[in-house]
């Protein structure tokens, strides 16, 4: 039998790779995937990687429309799927904490589906509040917790977002970064105030994330229709406080 009859031209072959990329088929690494186990996490790592360097580069160029196009693909893409999931269900310490689903930990066959099925949905489940003591104090916060999905759907988002935005971040904010800490915001500390005097203000704004303007922040998000839609929703999903459901109509719930 000639084999070269049955030989994929390039052109077929370039369109089954992007295919199998972007998630309309369970691959990695050219294998069918039929197991979380069989996950090359190594090859996903670096293929979303590659993804968020071209949009981290097109957002310091000031390219916006490149941006939202990379975005788009990165929403597809198989292996984000499968990263955002295993950021959730495996790596994050609060993963055992359920939201009104009621799930604490996902199985793996429960991991493979959700990663077949995560899509932004334009929607947003209710937050379950849990109070929890504030360190070295008597009096607790109050943390929402999403459902298992809205997580995987976030930790989605924020593979999206994060690399655009880390190319307009200041150089010397370290809060809520990837790759940063306090530590390396006091050794940035120590090294400034040893070149010359330096002014420390230490400010602490009163229910802050309590208390951000929806709007604003969906302007200054400045993002795609469909992310900001998303993203609405989920400002908008409410809490349930020991039964009782609250509208969350500005701040970070």
């Amino acid at each position: 039998m000639n084999s070269s009859k049955y030989r994929l031209n390039a052109k077929t072959e370039t369109f089954l790779k992007v295919w199998f990329s972007f998630g309309l088929m369970t691959i990695t690494n050219g294998k069918l995937i039929t197991d979380w186990s069989q996950v090359d996490w190594k090859k996903v790592e670096v293929e979303v990687f590659k993804l968020q360097k071209r949009i981290y580069r097109a957002s310091q160029s000031g390219d916006v429309a490149k941006v939202h196009k990379l975005q788009r693909l990165l929403l597809r893409s198989w292996y984000a799927r499968l990263l955002a999931v295993r950021r959730i269900s495996q790596d994050n310490q609060g993963k055992h904490t359920a939201g009104i689903d009621g799930y604490k930990s996902l199985s793996p066959k429960q991991r493979l589906t959700l990663a077949e099925n995560l899509t932004l949905n334009e929607k947003g489940s209710p937050l379950r509040r849990v109070w929890i003591p504030k360190p070295g104090r008597t009096e607790k916060r109050g943390l929402g917790i999403p459902t298992m999905e809205d997580r995987a759907r976030q930790s989605l988002l924020k593979l999206v977002l994060e690399p655009e935005w880390e190319a307009k971040f200041e150089p010397n904010s370290y809060g809520f970064r990837p790759g940063r800490s306090c530590h390396d915001a006091g050794k940035a500390i120590q090294i400034a105030i040893a070149q010359k005097t330096k002014y420390v203000l230490d400010a602490d704004i009163a229910k802050c994330f309590d208390r951000i303007n929806h709007e604003v922040l969906l302007q200054k998000l400045n993002t795609t229709p469909s992310i900001a839609r998303q993203v609405r929703a989920w400002l908008k999903s409410g809490m349930l406080d020991r039964g009782d459901w609250f509208p969350t109509n500005e701040g970070t719930p």
